[in-house]
């Protein structure tokens, strides 16, 4: 009742590949691409109708069709509801996650926009998984790290200090000492936000084990660049410092 039937029908089709080949080569794509904006105007209460061709569209061998997907992923998420994300989204999120470059991407850009819809217990399962982001197709894609320590940063808040300590510091260490300086640049920031967090969740004997280790790492490091990271961590941590204190005052 909201939408003709015959128009539907007409959309869910776009995902035949007779039509690709006869019609448009990336009708797929544009399918994906319009994929959110129906099933905000279908409503969640008719998933149903989209499910199947969402999950069609989700294993195209078009990598760019996997990839506009990714990137309205979260997007969908907030329109489907939890229930339906756990059940239906996840599953091709875990799949987009050890997909390419090129769509692991669309589920980085976004990871914490989706990650904060999903519940706690399911949440924890992707504290095992961050890790893989470090690791990509080609070692020269640097903005591929830099996106994932800019992510970190707001994931800290979904949680708890322990978890930070025994997973997302190990990233954020290999992070700091990452060739390009873009990315140990952010990961600077990132590795203030960690003590940040551990302070401010008086897990001061965290805090205190992390600081030990940068000092370990990077203070007594026997080449300049540690040592020189050490300093620009202190200089990003003392303005944080200063800036928490004046709002303070």
């Amino acid at each position: 009742d909201i939408i003709p039937q015959p128009l539907l029908d007409q959309y869910l089709s776009m995902t035949d590949p007779a039509r690709a080949q006869t019609v448009d080569t990336e009708i797929a794509k544009h399918c994906a691409y319009s994929l959110p904006g129906v099933a905000l105007t279908l409503g969640r209460q008719n998933w149903h109708c989209l499910k199947d061709t969402y999950e069609t569209l989700a294993s195209d061998v078009q990598w760019k069709v996997r990839r506009t997907l990714a990137f309205s992923i979260h997007e969908l998420a907030v329109i489907l509801g939890d229930q339906l994300t756990a059940a239906d989204l996840v599953p091709i999120f875990n799949g987009f996650l050890k997909d390419l470059d090129e769509v692991r991407i669309g589920v980085l850009k976004h990871l914490y926009d989706f990650l904060k819809l999903l519940h706690a217990d399911k949440r924890r399962e992707y504290l095992y998984q961050l890790q893989e982001f470090v690791v990509t197709d080609n070692s020269r894609n640097w903005r591929f790290r830099y996106e994932l320590a800019e992510q970190l940063i707001l994931i800290l808040e979904l949680y708890n200090p322990n978890d930070v300590y025994d997973y997302l510091r190990h990233i954020a260490l290999t992070l700091c000492s990452d060739k390009v300086s873009e990315v140990r640049w952010i990961s600077f920031r990132l590795v203030v936000a960690i003590l940040q967090k551990f302070y401010a969740n008086s897990a001061n004997a965290l805090g205190l084990n992390f600081i030990n280790e940068l000092v370990v790492r990077f203070r007594h490091c026997s080449k300049w660049v540690g040592r020189q990271a050490f300093a620009f961590i202190c200089q990003v941590g003392m303005f944080s410092l200063c800036f928490c204190v004046y709002i303070k005052s």
